[in-house]
């Protein structure tokens, strides 16, 4: 049996691509049609058909493609190449803006007008680097502020209770929670209801700054006394001590001026509080209460400290497909790569359609199944090979590689021999 003399020319199909594409035909051929507006990527998509051509063999054989096939892949490529480095943005950038203002996406994945687009801010947001503000740490510790007595932006109230004689245990909860439903004048009135509320700190007379120095029955010119110290409390003796000995009256700030300055004490379980001692008929008489109230974490504010509003995961963050114009060199050639890649699959589809084309005294076995198999093999590897690039450029690499050039280069220095100087 001879071997067939085959022809360029398709025997089942009038559909074959051409070995060049046009910019004209590239806008209507795009399934999402989300870079019409660029001349360069319209120029890119028609440049593929030659490229695609010429690496499938066109030249040899017929290629079941037509123009609109390779223009849809190579926009696939496009959107494929932003996805990657969006995400590998988001990895990097996620923690520095977290809760900063967002804005709205239309159907196509782009920035509507609005303060972050690209059309008020004159640069396109996923090409900006985000300022280091340890963002996601800062808010995390606004929190926790207000439990370490630091600050923070947790509402603080204040309230008062009459004690009641040989009465130990009161309820606060149920107390605050009462004058909270009652009291339209109070801070925390409607505040309360049925939520928890969270006591910092209880004392029994407004505290004063001249306690933190001065005993509780000080008068002019006399410093307390309290007994074994003297007519001097013991922030205010003239002897030479030790720098560690100030640290630690430091840090004993708050028992100078709640605890030493009382003669009660109290213990607290369930927003219960418990008084030592029993309480008589005139004392201690009035107790006061720092509290705050659990909120909810998903409610909205009027305030600008609190505010729950923005960007919350990588959804959120503005990163809008990339700009073809902004898109080197080095991207481009991953991108017709892919595209190609995409082409065999799509060619394999095709061809697999037909296990065999029958042809003027014999049949031919068509390479579907082989040319989709190595199309999604060279598609993984390409998503793999950019995935690996950007891992190995993560703001978190890069500190690490800049640390290990300072090591090196100190290292280096120590063998370079002082110079010697004669004078």
């Amino acid at each position: 049996m001879s071997v067939p003399t085959l022809s360029p020319k398709q025997q089942t199909s009038v559909i074959v691509l051409a070995s060049t594409g046009s910019e004209s035909d590239v806008s209507a051929a795009l399934p999402y049609a989300m870079y019409t507006g660029s001349d360069e990527f319209l120029s890119g998509a028609a440049q593929q058909v030659t490229y695609t051509y010429r690496k499938l063999g066109g030249d040899v054989l017929d290629i079941e493609l037509t123009e609109k096939n390779v223009y849809a892949a190579y926009e696939e490529a496009v959107l494929e190449y932003s996805y990657l480095v969006n995400i590998h943005q988001a990895k990097n950038s996620l923690s520095n803006v977290l809760g900063n203002t967002t804005s709205s996406f239309d159907y196509k994945g782009e920035m509507m007008a609005g303060e972050l687009s690209s059309s008020l801010s004159g640069a396109h947001i996923s090409l900006k680097y985000p300022k280091f503000d340890i963002g996601y740490a800062r808010r995390v510790s606004e929190g926790t502020a207000y439990h370490a007595s630091i600050g923070g932006t947790t509402k603080i109230y204040s309230a008062s209770i009459d004690t009641t004689q040989d009465q130990q245990d009161y309820d606060l909860q149920s107390l605050i929670s009462a004058s909270s439903a009652l009291t339209a004048s109070l801070p925390y009135y409607g505040k309360v209801g049925n939520k928890k509320i969270l006591i910092n700190k209880v004392f029994y007379k407004s505290p004063e700054s001249i306690w933190r120095f001065y005993g509780y029955y000080g008068g002019l010119n006399v410093v307390g006394n309290f007994h074994n110290y003297g007519q001097y409390a013991d922030d205010s003796t003239f002897e030479v001590i030790p720098t560690w000995q100030n640290k630690l009256q430091a840090m004993a700030y708050e028992d100078h001026l709640y605890t030493r300055t009382s003669h009660y004490s109290y213990e607290i379980r369930n927003n219960k509080i418990r008084l030592y001692p029993i309480p008589t008929d005139d004392r201690p008489g009035k107790l006061w209460v720092e509290f705050s109230v659990a909120e909810d974490a998903w409610e909205t504010s009027t305030s600008t400290d609190i505010g729950i509003d923005g960007v919350n995961n990588m959804n959120t963050m503005p990163l809008a497909n990339i700009p073809y114009e902004s898109i080197n060199s080095i991207g481009k050639q991953w991108i017709r790569r892919f595209a190609l890649a995409l082409t065999k699959e799509i060619l394999g589809q095709v061809r697999s359609k037909f296990a065999s084309v029958p042809i003027p005294g014999e049949s031919i076995t068509l390479n579907g199944p082989a040319l989709i198999s190595e199309g999604r093999e060279e598609q993984s590897a390409l998503r793999e090979e950019l995935k690996t690039v950007l891992d190995e450029l993560t703001y978190k690499a890069l500190s690490e590689q800049e640390s290990n050039i300072m090591t090196n280069a100190n290292e280096a220095q120590k063998s370079i021999p002082n110079l010697i100087f004669v004078g």
